[in-house]
């Protein structure tokens, strides 16, 4: 645990090379991007750390998307870290793009995994009930519903531990910084997507039903220099339910 910003924050840095910054979503942790870890602090400074509010960091205030890439960035400065490739996932898109829009000169290149806009209407109210869900009954009362519809017909089936994985992550969540997380997630406007200026890679599985290709297809055409890479039968947690062919992407493209 280390002060940051002003706040306790769980931070992991491992390798040595030009820096890779990982971006959690919702629910997960450092833990959600081992694989990719592992294999590129073999040639990269591999940075990870815990959201504000999940995981190991605690919640100290009402975090949002804005103050996540304000401690993102301090992260860099606090390593002594000038610039990096940043990797996002599913509500940590917004935070890594929101960084890459407003600071283009500490982001080299952006790879987005299950990326979002801003939540319509109806998703902001059922993302504040289940924030109150969670508070009045703990992560037990929405874990098993949201491995259910995030995850592949095909990894519940042929993949089990890979879906308890993703179940285990939920379960270890405390309770009110989920519940915080939840309500900065309803509240996230859309980043300038057309503000970034650095290659961007935008991930998506074929069996999403939170972000769809067809949302990457579209970001896609409102970022300069952008490009989408669908990976089937897979749902919306892309670096456990398809780890090779995500750490193979981000190979390829950082």
């Amino acid at each position: 645990m280390q002060e940051i910003n002003g706040k306790p924050l769980f931070v992991e840095r491992e390798g040595e090379g030009p820096a890779v910054l990982f971006v959690h979503g919702l629910g997960g942790t450092t833990n959600f991007y081992e694989p990719q870890a592992r294999a590129l602090a073999s040639g990269y400074t591999v940075i990870r750390f815990d959201l504000e509010g999940a995981g190991r960091s605690p919640l100290t205030g009402a975090p949002s998307v804005e103050s996540w890439a304000g401690d993102a960035e301090a992260i860099l400065d606090h390593l002594g870290i000038g610039t990096a490739a940043v990797v996002g996932h599913s509500m940590g898109t917004l935070v890594a793009a929101h960084l890459a829009a407003t600071r283009p000169d500490r982001v080299t290149r952006l790879a987005l995994l299950g990326a979002l806009r801003a939540q319509p209407e109806e998703a902001k109210k059922a993302t504040r009930q289940r924030a109150a869900t969670v508070r009045e009954k703990g992560m037990e009362a929405v874990a098993p519903g949201i491995v259910a519809a995030a995850t592949s017909e095909r990894t519940r089936r042929d993949h089990p531990a890979l879906a308890a994985f993703v179940r285990e992550l939920l379960f270890r969540q405390d309770p009110a910084g989920y519940a915080a997380c939840c309500e900065a997630l309803a509240k996230a406007t859309t980043p300038a997507f057309g503000d970034i200026t650095s290659p961007v890679l935008l991930l998506a599985g074929g069996d999403d039903k939170t972000s769809p290709p067809e949302t990457s297809e579209g970001l896609a055409k409102e970022i300069p220099s952008a490009s989408v890479e669908v990976i089937q039968d897979i749902g919306h947690w892309h670096a456990v339910e398809a780890a090779a062919q995500v750490t193979a992407a981000l190979r390829g493209f950082i």
